[in-house]
């Protein structure tokens, strides 16, 4: 054990219980729960634009210099997850129809769940390759890093927990998917303490991968859900959280 190990593995696991900052909705009623998803949903579309374009693809490409290798790798990530949805919404219906009287009711959870949990675990993990890659280079760095992406999940895991209501998750079941797809940076943070630095080119592609994934998710699933509000006041409120999701991204960068 070096003595990058206690440390790393302590910060990772305090940035994963992040993952369980959706705990005070617990006591909320259904009228105070929807305007946290109607808010939350909003503000993760701006979260996760501004994450894409101002922290994962500079990130991507900081290591590996290849524009076209990157911009390929953020298609590849834009088309898996086309793909995983179609084969998600086709398991979904396919359910359904084979359905015993029996079976519990599969109808109350989107395709969109599992999407997001999917790519907030890839997400998590390069988090936590930052987070161990860092305390390799040095115990201030380490800490540095992890108050850095401390500031970038809190507004994140509130808008992914607010997407996993909004798919159809009880509030206790989304808490704990939540935390397992959290649990991926351990992972993460052991791979890259057991690696030391031969990391960075992985890092940089999986980057990419998951940029592609966020626009999808962003532009694909939830833009199109914040168009079914068409009031000019809630839409006001819409472009506001959007905004102020980009504005804590920008804000994140400028701190980092």
């Amino acid at each position: 054990m070096t003595t990058a190990t206690l440390p790393a593995f302590l910060s990772v696991i305090i940035v994963s219980l992040l993952s369980l900052i959706g705990v005070f909705t617990l006591s909320l009623s259904n009228a105070a729960l929807r305007k946290v998803i109607f808010f939350g949903v909003s503000l993760s579309v701006g979260a996760l634009f501004g994450d894409t374009f101002i922290h994962l693809i500079p990130g991507a490409f900081e290591k590996i210099k290849n524009t076209e290798l990157i911009s390929v790798l953020i298609l590849f990530g834009i088309i898996l997850f086309f793909v995983l949805e179609k084969f998600l919404a086709w398991r979904h219906t396919h359910a359904e129809e084979h359905q015993i009287i029996t079976t519990p009711p599969t109808h109350g959870v989107s395709p969109l769940g599992p999407m997001v949990l999917a790519s907030d675990a890839v997400h998590n993990f390069i988090d936590g390759i930052a987070i161990g890659a860092s305390y390799v280079a040095g115990f201030e760095i380490g800490i540095a890093t992890t108050i850095a992406i401390i500031l970038h999940e809190i507004p994140h895991e509130i808008g992914n927990f607010s997407i996993l209501l909004h798919a159809g998750f009880g509030k206790t079941r989304a808490l704990f998917l939540n935390f397992l797809s959290a649990l991926a940076a351990i992972l993460g943070t052991a791979l890259a303490l057991a690696a030391g630095n031969s990391f960075e080119n992985l890092t940089s592609i999986v980057m990419a991968i998951t940029a592609g994934s966020f626009i999808y998710i962003a532009g694909s699933d939830l833009v199109p859900e914040l168009h079914k509000t068409p009031e000019p006041g809630k839409s006001a409120l819409q472009l506001i959280s959007i905004i102020v999701g980009i504005l804590l991204m920008l804000a994140i960068q400028l701190v980092e």
